[in-house]
């Protein structure tokens, strides 16, 4: 992505997201944010000197910040001026604001045709819910999702991992990309339309839940740990909790010997996944037991000997310590100038033939308005000190 300069207009969590990853590939990620800081920079949790840990230092990692004020006429000459010299421009402003009005894709084509406008929003540019805010949890909600997580009897129950917000920055930068592509082939640019909802329906119904209502009548409900259609648990262990996941029959072979019930490997009422599933307390009730009785490292000695699909559920403290993250460097470190090495998600995909770039922490509001303003716009320095003292940047 080296060359293609990217305008990161949006804010919180699926547009940062997506902006992020297009700067872990190598463009030129610039963040515009008004005077002061955007209004996600104070959300925790955050590093002793009150710097928010994700949305300062994480999910800007990489980006170059500059500050303007787009309520400002002078503001809007600026803006356009930007549009004009990017590639990609990325917002998640609502519809009726003023911001979104000033990003509308039809206004900006006709200052850059080539601009590719990824626009994150909760639920499109069409439709009844159109103009309602919308955050990740409203979109779990509305996806049917939250109805069947947690457990029987307990309150519909909501992902705590942002799933949706994370998920549409990755469609907001697969999208960027996908048009850039088609912009190398036509010249012209494309507004990219990237909803939370839509994200939200869409990694349901790719389990088939809605055609399984649909064509079956069977509508989902909570069933804790388990898992629909094969047998899956989280097992209680001396010292923790244990997750085995067994699919299809092999694997329920080999599960059954390990733990020493091969008298019912092959009972008809756990004959295949689907009846392993209809039976599912039976076989909870045989394998506790045996769980119960051992450590974690006992019973994950036993499972992965005999090739069963299982883990140690881990807190974060011990996440942090697991050898195989370590060696893959999925969680990477970026060097604070005050605070030293702080964990950071290292990059996504990895590339046999491109170099990763180096984690770099996110810049404060404005770190970078000199060098974008002066080098890439040309303002001079009285310029962009008369800007200051207005207000304007």
């Amino acid at each position: 992505m080296d060359g293609v300069r990217v305008l990161d207009f949006s804010r919180y969590v699926a547009g940062p997201y997506g902006g992020m990853i297009l700067a872990d590939l190598g463009a030129e990620v610039i963040r515009v944010e008004p005077p002061g800081g955007s209004e996600d920079r104070s959300l925790g949790p955050f590093l002793p000197d009150g710097e928010s840990i994700p949305y300062g230092l994480i999910l800007a990692r990489n980006k170059k910040s500059i500050t303007l004020d787009l309520g400002r006429q002078r503001g809007r000459e600026i803006l356009d001026l930007l549009i004009s010299k990017g590639d990609i421009l990325i917002h998640n402003f609502p519809p009726s604001s003023m911001e979104a009005s000033l990003l509308d894709y039809g206004r900006l084509e006709k200052i850059n045709p080539g601009i590719v406008v990824v626009w994150i929003s909760g639920f499109g540019p069409q439709g009844p819910r159109s103009s309602e805010p919308c955050f990740d949890s409203i979109a779990q909600a509305l996806s049917g999702a939250m109805s069947y997580c947690g457990f029987p009897g307990n309150p519909p129950t909501r992902s705590a991992v942002p799933y949706v917000d994370l998920a549409s920055g990755v469609f907001a930068a697969l999208g960027a990309m996908v048009a850039l592509r088609h912009r190398e082939r036509t010249g012209k640019g494309q507004l990219v339309d990237v909803a939370l909802l839509d994200t939200a329906l869409s990694f349901v119904a790719a389990m088939g839940v809605f055609a399984e209502w649909e064509v079956l009548g069977f509508e989902r409900e909570a069933i804790g740990n388990y898992s629909f259609h094969t047998y899956a648990n989280a097992f209680q262990v001396k010292d923790g909790w244990v997750m085995v996941n067994v699919i299809g029959n092999g694997c329920w072979r080999r599960f059954t010997k390990a733990v020493g019930m091969e008298d019912v490997a092959s009972d008809p009422r756990f004959s295949d996944d689907e009846t392993r599933f209809r039976n599912r307390e039976l076989i909870t009730a045989i394998v506790a037991q045996w769980m119960a009785q051992r450590s974690a490292q006992e019973v994950l000695e036993v499972l992965k000997g005999a090739r069963v699909p299982c883990a140690q559920v881990m807190r974060v403290s011990q996440v942090m310590r697991d050898p195989h993250l370590r060696e893959r460097k999925t969680i990477a470190e970026v060097e604070h100038g005050r605070w030293g090495k702080v964990p950071v998600p290292g990059p996504i995909p990895r590339f046999s033939r491109i170099q990763e770039r180096r984690a770099n922490p996110g810049p404060s509001p404005g770190q970078h308005n000199r060098e974008i303003y002066g080098e890439v716009l040309g303002l001079s320095a009285e310029e962009m000190e008369v800007l200051r003292r207005e207000g304007v940047i």
